[in-house]
């Protein structure tokens, strides 16, 4: 996904958190942190993934620790700040997701 330093839009914003939440299932480490930070459980995570407010989670989640960033954002061919700005696309009207 290429995405530039613009401002995203919401759908672009939530493809970009969708990545970045298919990024933290593909690794089970990094996937059972998630899990546990969020206090979700596996069969909990598709319904929980058509919440904005889950979705700024995501976002967060990969915000906070560089390396997955980066890691991801050179998988995903996009620009690390995309990533913050997703999330402030997303958190307009958000409420505290946990």
């Amino acid at each position: 996904m290429k995405t530039s330093n613009h401002r995203l839009s919401r759908d672009e914003a939530e493809a970009l958190a969708i990545t970045c939440l298919q990024f933290i299932a593909d690794e089970p480490e990094r996937l059972s942190r998630f899990m546990a930070i969020s206090g979700l459980e596996s069969q909990d995570i598709r319904e929980a993934a058509t919440e904005p407010n889950f979705l700024v989670g995501v976002l967060d989640y990969v915000l906070q620790d560089e390396s997955a960033l980066l890691t991801l954002s050179a998988n995903a061919g996009c620009d690390p700040a995309s990533v913050a700005a997703a999330r402030a696309a997303l958190s307009s009207d958000r409420q505290d997701f946990v």
